[in-house]
């Protein structure tokens, strides 16, 4: 049977928000409309990625960049913390 109480996408995307703000969250959709992503990103989506052939690199890109921002906050943190 269907379970009426499953979250959508932007509801699941808005509770995460709600529990921790600074949580990058992804959205990985099979809907290629520029609509559904605009709404994604004004909650806070921090990308949104459309599911395809390519969509692993793109997730792989993403992710390593925001690794890469993390780590450089984290170290300028540290250094702001010395000065």
């Amino acid at each position: 049977g269907i379970n009426k109480n499953v979250l959508n996408g932007i509801q699941t995307l808005d509770q995460i928000k709600l529990i921790n703000p600074l949580i990058p969250v992804i959205v990985l959709s099979s809907q290629d409309k520029i609509e559904v992503a605009i709404k994604c990103m004004r909650h806070l989506a921090h990308d949104y990625v459309v599911k395809s052939e390519t969509s692993f690199v793109r997730l792989q890109k993403i992710i390593t960049s925001l690794y890469d921002i993390k780590k450089m906050e984290k170290i300028l943190t540290w250094y702001m913390e010395k000065v």
